[in-house]
């Protein structure tokens, strides 16, 4: 491999195909880019995607791209000379769909025995709902996720699409090929990942149901300790409307919190789930007496499991993450820096987001695809 396509990073070396698309896939590839991997993302002509400017499109960095139609014979022959050269490849298609088009796991294992072929679904594979249309907000209906985010008098609270397409998804599909790939290097033999939404969420939440197996969990929102049924595990707004995050489970770091609060001697015992809801209103009352920023200057240094919730574009301010650089800015855009850290083999930042079919002429160099440099040249401009 060229020296300019290699970077730091513990997977510096593995080759990876990606089969654009849009959601969980990218950003396990981009997860994968960020940790050394070389990401060659097949883009297909006319774009793909929710309508992000490539340029900005974070879920593309550390990737490189090239341009294939796949719905040609030329394009499915170019796309399985790189599943041939690969390590992984990736796809978030509804199942059946790469049979089709001529690039499924059987074509590619048929020219690398040894890849591991990972496909991202909601619903996985096989089962009921396989083919059908979904959304992380209906995955992560049915496993029960859903159902435990949010208050009790209320519907459910949506997370964003973090809970499924990525907790659920994308990190499940990491895992999942990094676990193949290491098979596969001991035993000489690739092969398929099914990633499901629903199974990832589901998994998830072992935890929660050895609670709910142990009688430690009522099979029901906003009642329980770690749902916001808890007073002393919950938001509380403060004069100006901010909020301030209260977390201090342990007695030692709730004798804390009610210290450096005031009025300890005067809060409903919280040992009690029958004086929660009075416990709640208490706090409730205290807060609104000083602004976030106040709140946060009382709490700041201590163990009293206390922390302002700030908005996506504060976060990166926010003295802890600023001194770690848990964000970052590259290219004028600010953006969370590759997670987590390594002492021997640290990750980077090595390259913007990729934009569809600029690095066609430095792929078919580096990965001796000689076919996709005479189809696809890059415009003049990009082709270094």
């Amino acid at each position: 491999m060229a020296a300019a396509a290699a970077g730091p990073g513990p997977l510096a070396g593995v080759r990876v195909v990606e089969l654009a698309g849009i959601g969980p896939a990218p950003f396990a590839a981009m997860l994968l880019a960020d940790l050394g991997a070389d990401v060659v993302r097949v883009d297909r002509p006319g774009g793909s995607g929710l309508g992000v400017d490539p340029a900005v499109d974070l879920t593309n960095r550390n990737k490189r791209s090239v341009l294939l139609d796949l719905k040609t014979s030329e394009g499915v022959a170019t796309a399985l000379d790189l599943a041939a050269r690969a390590d992984i490849l990736l796809e978030g298609y509804r199942p059946g769909v790469a049979e089709r088009l001529g690039i499924g796991p059987e074509e590619c294992l048929a020219r690398n025995p040894r890849l591991v072929y990972g496909r991202m679904t909601g619903w996985g594979q096989e089962g009921p709902l396989a083919r059908r249309a979904g959304h992380d907000i209906g995955y992560i209906a049915v496993t029960g996720a859903l159902g435990m985010i949010g208050p009790a008098d209320g519907p459910p609270t949506v997370p964003a699409n973090l809970l499924g397409d990525y907790a659920g998804g994308s990190l499940y599909l990491v895992v999942g090929v990094l676990a193949a790939l290491q098979h596969a290097r001991t035993s000489g033999t690739g092969q398929t990942v099914d990633a499901a939404i629903v199974d990832g969420t589901a998994h998830l939440g072992a935890m929660i149901h050895a609670m709910l197996a142990a009688g430690r969990w009522q099979d029901r929102r906003g009642v329980n300790l770690l749902d916001g049924g808890a007073p002393f595990y919950g938001t509380f707004e403060t004069a100006d409307g901010g909020h301030m995050a209260v977390g201090p489970l342990e007695d030692r770091f709730y004798a804390e919190f009610t210290r450096l609060l005031g009025g300890a001697e005067e809060l409903p015992d919280r040992s009690d789930p029958a004086r929660w809801e009075e416990l709640r209103a208490a706090l409730a009352a205290r807060f609104r007496t000083r602004t976030r920023e106040e709140w946060t200057a009382v709490f700041e240094g201590s163990d009293a499991c206390v922390a302002p919730v700030l908005s996506l574009r504060e976060a990166p301010d926010h003295p802890h993450l600023s001194a770690r650089a848990t964000f970052t800015e590259e290219d004028g855009i600010v953006q969370p820096a590759p997670a987590p850290r390594f002492s021997a083999t640290p990750t980077a930042l090595r390259r913007p987001p990729a934009r569809p079919g600029a690095d066609s002429a430095e792929v078919a160099r580096d990965w001796d695809v000689p076919a996709l440099r005479e189809r696809h040249p890059p415009p003049a401009d990009e082709s270094g």
